[in-house]
């Protein structure tokens, strides 16, 4: 599998982050193990669950239901990867039984999401880290750096240029071309644009007055959709950046740029530098509810600051008799260890367990 190149890093992460003893496994045997150390308990349900939403957690989805269902026969779960913003519409119209989100409910959508949970709440329940990279392809040029405002500057059209003398000042000793820059963004409702210009705001405030949206709002530049889109329109065209999940770039083969941190190092993204960030990470949701606030600003050494928290938006009660034992058991593997150490080969970062606990406890709650 290509992502295993990665995997000796992702290792030490993954027993850095959950205190697991992972690495050196089968990798056809569970890797994970519950709090009392015997491999995850999943309690099966039987029927048909739908869902739909971050095409960011697309794989991991697909790695938790397949090993679900590998346990649980007579269960059909399917996941339709259609974007965050589609997902929590779905979820509010009925027509999802949960919802994968790159961002926790806005404020405006909270009530719209409470109202389909009979005598309950909408819960955000972060599933997993996804490191997102700022991904590139210039022709001669490797090994790219870049500071937040040299990419708030790029990302709002200030820079147009390759050689423009903001890259070249991050860049001092590369060789970079006059070719225009194609900015490339999603233009579907994406968690993911919703974090990175989060990011942008939080870090380079003075180039990048747009806030942040799941909605692209910055002028120019290239859409494309869904992130496989993404990333597929920067593998095929010379001159172009954009930002995608760690997972997609890692699948593309794409060159992703270090990324300097709050501490002032030029950062690569590696498991271990995004487990580093989400160490930082800070809880703001009262009770089950598990929304996560992350520091993009982090001085921790080493730490790569761009990542996202994934969530699933589920009803902490008045789930259908037939769907709550499909939804706690599927999201119960999810939130188990060896749910989160089946996910590193995959490029994503596993949530720390002290968070990991939580989730558990709360999808536990779900009735």
């Amino acid at each position: 599998m290509k992502l295993q190149r990665h995997g000796a890093i992702a290792c030490l992460a993954l027993t850095a982050v959950l205190g697991l003893s992972a690495c050196g496994s089968d990798n056809n045997e569970p890797t994970g193990t519950s709090a009392s150390g015997s491999a995850a308990a999943v309690d099966c349900g039987k029927g048909t669950l739908n869902a739909q939403g971050s095409s960011a957690q697309k794989n991991a989805m697909a790695e938790w239901i397949k090993a679900y269902q590998q346990k649980c026969a007579g269960t059909t779960i399917n996941y339709e990867p259609t974007g965050s913003g589609a997902g929590i519409q779905a979820f509010i119209a009925g027509t999802a039984d949960f919802a994968g989100s790159d961002s926790a409910l806005k404020p405006e959508e909270q009530p719209q999401a409470d109202a389909k949970c009979a005598g309950g709440q909408a819960l955000n329940l972060p599933m997993v880290i996804g490191p997102v990279a700022v991904v590139y392809n210039v022709s001669g040029v490797d090994n790219l750096q870049l500071k937040p405002a040299t990419l708030a500057k790029i990302f709002a059209g200030k820079v147009t240029k390759w050689d423009d003398a903001a890259i070249k000042a991050d860049n001092p000793d590369a060789k970079l071309p006059a070719t225009a820059i194609q900015a490339v963004h999603r233009s579907d409702e994406s968690g993911t644009t919703d974090n990175f210009t989060k990011y942008l705001s939080k870090t380079a405030e003075a180039d990048w007055t747009l806030g942040n949206a799941k909605a692209w709002k910055a002028p120019g530049g290239v859409g494309a959709a869904k992130s496989d889109g993404v990333a597929s329109k920067v593998k095929g065209t010379d001159g172009t950046i954009s930002y995608v999940e760690w997972s997609y770039a890692e699948n593309a083969g794409l060159k992703k740029a270090k990324v300097q941190n709050g501490a002032g190092e030029w950062a690569e993204l590696t498991a271990e530098s995004a487990g580093k960030t989400i160490a930082g990470a800070k809880i703001e949701g009262q009770g089950d509810d598990l929304k996560m606030s992350i520091d993009y600003n982090t001085k921790q050494a080493g730490a790569y600051p761009i990542v996202l928290a994934t969530y699933e938006i589920v009803c902490s009660k008045g789930l259908a008799a037939d769907k709550l034992p499909l939804v706690k058991g599927l999201l119960t593997h999810a939130a188990s260890a060896e749910g989160q150490a089946d996910l590193v080969e995959l490029g994503y970062a596993p949530l720390p367990d002290s968070v990991r606990t939580k989730v558990e406890a709360a999808v536990k709650n779900l009735s």
